[in-house]
């Protein structure tokens, strides 16, 4: 099986020997860049990632003669695995996709590549991302700074490392008024991941208007419940009957879980999530 077959099929219906054919790909630096990248897409998802291939991702991001496209894509896929990690007291260390030791060695790796000289932006900016899966103490500071950017590419990635790096609610907020539908989609997400209580306004407003395009709308209904659990049922009710499928079926999970009991609902269960 070759990797444009395996980018057809779902993850949980991989052969066995997946890992190896990523593995292969990744390390042959004579392949073609468009497969290598896929290959790195491919290699995040649970089903195959280990401590083997997250150090052939790791060792693609700290190299700087790999190409820049291969570098973002690869330290990505190793952002649900921090989190994954960062989450975990590796009781069971056979159900987590990495090992302890290993969770840390990337950390501090991506670390020092965030502040080593001559690393380009696109990497700079896709390692701070990746790495603010499992927040650090020197997020806080490089997140700032990079919200505070004039280059707009820099603050969306501000935004999208809000989501896992708290105590930015004024930015949220700020953010949800952004022209860029980018940088507004990740305000949202973030003020739902939060429960920002400022943010409700503009989540009502984006609830209520027919302009509000299909994902920023999924966003803003699952963002609901954490902010205002105790308006969410009556601001997302109208969408159970949605004739998309997706819309309505986000709804009604949320209508669902909340009508009984509204004041009892924690918005860090991450029931929508």
């Amino acid at each position: 099986m070759d990797i444009e077959e395996l980018d057809e099929i779902p993850p949980w219906e991989w052969p066995e020997e997946a890992d190896e054919i990523l593995l292969e790909i990744l390390r042959d630096a004579h392949a073609d860049v468009s497969k290598r990248v896929l290959a790195a897409d491919l290699a995040g998802d649970c089903a195959v990632l280990n401590d083997e291939i997250a150090r052939q991702l790791l060792l693609i991001v700290l190299s700087p003669d790999e190409p820049n496209d291969l570098r973002a894509a690869a330290v990505a896929s190793l952002g649900p695995a921090l989190e994954d990690s960062d989450c975990s007291d590796y009781d069971d260390p056979e159900e987590m996709s990495i090992s302890e030791p290993m969770f840390h060695e990337i950390n501090k790796s991506l670390e020092e590549l965030y502040r080593g000289a001559f690393v380009p932006e696109e990497v700079q900016r896709r390692v701070l991302e990746a790495s603010a899966h499992a927040p650090q103490e020197w997020h806080r500071e490089a997140v700032s700074a990079a919200y505070s950017s004039t280059d707009e590419k820099w603050k969306l990635s501000a935004v999208f490392c809000m989501r896992f790096v708290g105590g930015f609610d004024d930015q949220i907020v700020e953010a949800l008024e952004s022209d860029n539908p980018d940088i507004l989609y990740e305000a949202v997400v973030a003020a739902g991941r939060w429960g920002t209580p400022a943010s409700w306004p503009r989540i009502t407003t984006l609830l209520s208007s027919k302009e509000t395009e299909k994902a920023l709308l999924l966003a803003a209904i699952e963002a609901a419940p954490y902010v205002r659990p105790e308006e969410a049922v009556e601001a997302v009710a109208g969408f159970t009957d949605s004739p998309d499928d997706e819309i309505a079926e986000a709804a009604s999970q949320i209508v669902s879980a909340l009508e009984p009991f509204p004041d009892e609902f924690d918005n860090t269960d991450g029931l929508f999530n």
